[in-house]
């Protein structure tokens, strides 16, 4: 007679069962080779965005007393018409790039805009969108208040991913509005437009607007200043035509930054340092639009040679390099305006004592 074998203990049957089971074994972690040189790109940075505040701010006051002398026909002290404002008036600047396109005719209306306009397009088409993060005044307002409010309150809120995408479309839906009106004109119908009262004192009614600040564009400039502490860049990232444009300049850049895998740490610092909230420690190259050239990812990262920013052929390009470059850019072609005589305006003082006075009655045309 065959004894009838005693069946195996269930916790042995359970050991024996998990041993077949694959085993999820976990990465190594890689090991962290360091940084040796020291990082100067947010310093140079800085640098920049203050000098470019401090041209603005003075822009900004002369201009004002530029107005004023002629709102009273020149009673008060005569100061010259800075022509540098007309960097402000982004959409006449590209009317003036499609009349300059058209024609190979330099603008006598307002010529410093195409000067300005065409160095910001220059320097997002060779060095990613730099001008948002390196000269914009309103860039940098925009960043130090989202700083400012995560300094405060120890953190900037982060929108669904569903309504990001939604509010980012707003930027080029403004973009395809002012860029139809542009494209749908003549370069006669832009000299035109240009020589009307309005077109020749659009940058007063700019000042004026700010000037005779009314209830509902009070509420809706503090509505933006609240919204642009809370939640990081606001302005730019969701309602900006102007830099929408230079975005997708910023597609052909030969600049890339770029992720050496095999040297990368997977820290996701840079990721969290992104202004722009892209997947830096996720990808390989950073083409996206969004991408502002900062170097806020290259600066955090701590392993070397993991981050850089690149030209072809994943050639490195220091700090120094791209801040040259931009000031190479912007000096270059302004200098070449101003010694060429294609920067100031030159239009009769009793045309402006007769003009600056009745900005509001001036209508669009």
């Amino acid at each position: 007679m065959i004894a009838a074998s005693k069946p195996e203990p269930r916790a042995a049957v359970g050991q024996a069962t998990k041993s077949l089971r694959p085993q999820i074994v976990a990465p190594p972690r890689k090991k962290l080779v360091r940084r040796t040189d020291r990082d100067y790109s947010q310093q140079l940075r800085l640098a920049f965005q203050l000098a470019f505040l401090a041209l603005n701010l003075w822009i900004g006051i002369q201009f004002y007393q530029w107005v004023r002398w002629a709102e009273t026909a020149g009673a008060t002290r005569e100061v010259a018409r800075p022509a540098g404002v007309e960097g402000w008036l982004p959409i006449a600047g590209l009317m003036q790039f499609k009349y300059v396109m058209l024609t190979r005719e330099l603008p006598r209306i307002h010529p410093a805009g195409f000067f300005l306009f065409t160095a910001f397009l220059v320097m997002s088409f060779l060095l990613r969108k730099s001008f948002c993060a390196w000269l914009c005044p309103i860039g940098t307002l925009s960043e130090y208040l989202w700083k400012l409010g995560r300094s405060t309150f120890r953190r900037n809120f982060t929108l669904p991913r569903w309504l990001d995408l939604a509010l980012r479309s707003l930027k080029y839906v403004l973009l395809a509005f002012f860029g139809y009106a542009v494209y749908s004109m003549s370069s006669a119908a832009i000299a035109e437009f240009l020589a009307t009262p309005y077109g020749l004192i659009v940058d007063v009614r700019m000042l004026n607007f700010f000037r005779y600040l009314g209830g509902i564009s009070a509420f809706v400039v503090l509505g933006l200043i609240v919204a642009s502490i809370f939640i990081q860049n606001f302005w730019c990232r969701y309602l900006c035509p102007y830099g929408a444009f230079l975005g997708l300049a910023a597609f052909a850049s030969p600049l890339r930054i770029a992720r050496n895998e095999p040297d990368c740490i997977d820290c996701a610092k840079c990721a969290k340092a992104c202004p722009s909230s892209l997947p830096v420690d996720k990808l390989i190259q950073i083409r996206s639009a969004e991408c502002t050239g900062c170097l806020e990812c290259v600066a955090i990262c701590p392993a070397r040679d993991a981050l850089i920013i690149a030209a072809p052929r994943r050639r490195p390009v220091p700090a120094w390099a791209m801040a040259a470059a931009i000031a190479l850019v912007f000096f270059g072609l302004v200098g070449y305006a101003k010694l060429t005589g294609h920067w100031d305006t030159n239009l009769p003082k009793q045309l402006y004592f007769q003009l600056v006075p009745t900005a509001a009655a001036q209508a669009h045309p």
